[in-house]
Order: structure tokens, then C-alpha cells, then sequence
């Protein structure tokens, strides 16, 4: 893992899915749920649980940020327009979203460089499992937690997670 003290996992350069950079160092000071997402998976309703994170905690200093992948069977084929439109007028989604990335492989996206040297609950570290696996970043740029890609959005586990990340 590639991980700088300075500026953990929210200090690389990423690009927002609308065009342009996505400015992770405007998160800085927040709580950051970072999920890898996908329009066509068995997982794709968890958008309704993260929007409702995201509506509950915003004013808190939280929010959550999707990050499309297409590497688990094709599962986010869509362009960046598409994947926009799918998120709006389906989930209603309004949290911020990224360019596409790869979370696995040679072709891994520097945030995921420093993020899957974290381990979840079970132990797991290194390579992403699915679609929907959740990274909670505190407001100090640490990552605090790790979560499956089962393990829904408004489950205990993560609200609690959430709750102490933004007290």
C-alpha cells in the first residue's frame, strides 16, 4: 500500500464524473464513505441506503462518494453521461460521483492503491471483492473502516461507523 501520512487516501487526483477533477481536498475536515459503484449489478439498489446516508449526515460533515467501476462482469458499462442520468433519475442520487476507474489490477486507480491495504471486519485486505465495498475515511484523512459489499448502507454497522466518524 502506497499511502502518504500527509494526505491519506483523499490527497490523489481523481476526475469527477461530470469533467474536470473531482477536488478531493475539498473533503478534508468531512467523514467520506468511498464506494465503488456499478448501474447493473445485484447490489445497485444500496444507492437508495447511501443517498439516505448522504441526505442524514450531509449537514454533519459527512458525505458519500461513488466511484463507477466496470471491472465485475461488466456490471457499469455506461458513458459518464449515462451512469449520471441512471443515478439521478433512478436512485435520485445526489452525492458526488468520479470518473471510472479500475479498483483492482495493473490499471488501479491510486485511491484504491491506498485504500485495499485496510481490512474489513473479517480481515479481508488487498484486492476489491464486488461492486458496493464501502471505505469510511474520518475527517483526519484516515481510513476508519471496511466494509463488504453486502453489507447494506443503513445496516448498524455502518451508521454506527458513520456516527462516531462525525462526532
Amino acid at each position: 500500500m502506497t499511502t502518504t501520512e500527509n494526505t491519506g487516501p483523499l490527497g490523489v487526483e481523481i476526475g469527477s464524473l461530470k469533467g474536470g477533477s473531482a477536488d478531493l481536498s475539498q473533503y478534508a475536515g468531512k467523514a467520506v464513505l468511498v464506494v465503488n459503484v456499478a448501474s447493473k449489478c445485484g447490489l445497485t439498489p444500496q444507492y437508495t441506503g447511501l443517498e439516505r446516508l448522504q441526505e442524514r449526515y450531509a449537514a454533519q460533515g459527512f458525505t458519500v462518494l461513488g466511484v463507477p467501476c466496470n471491472q465485475f462482469l461488466g456490471q457499469e458499462p455506461g458513458s459518464a453521461e449515462e451512469i449520471a442520468e441512471f443515478c439521478s433519475a433512478t436512485y435520485g442520487v445526489t452525492f458526488p460521483l468520479t470518473e471510472k476507474v479500475e479498483v483492482n489490477g495493473d490499471g488501479r486507480h491510486e485511491l484504491y492503491e491506498r485504500l485495499v491495504g485496510f481490512a474489513d471486519g473479517e480481515g479481508h485486505t488487498g484486492d476489491i471483492r464486488w461492486n458496493f465495498e464501502k471505505f469510511l475515511i474520518g475527517r483526519d484523512g484516515t481510513v476508519l473502516a471496511r466494509f463488504s459489499p453486502q453489507t447494506e448502507p443503513e445496516s448498524a454497522e455502518v451508521v454506527a461507523a458513520v456516527e462516531t466518524a462525525v462526532a
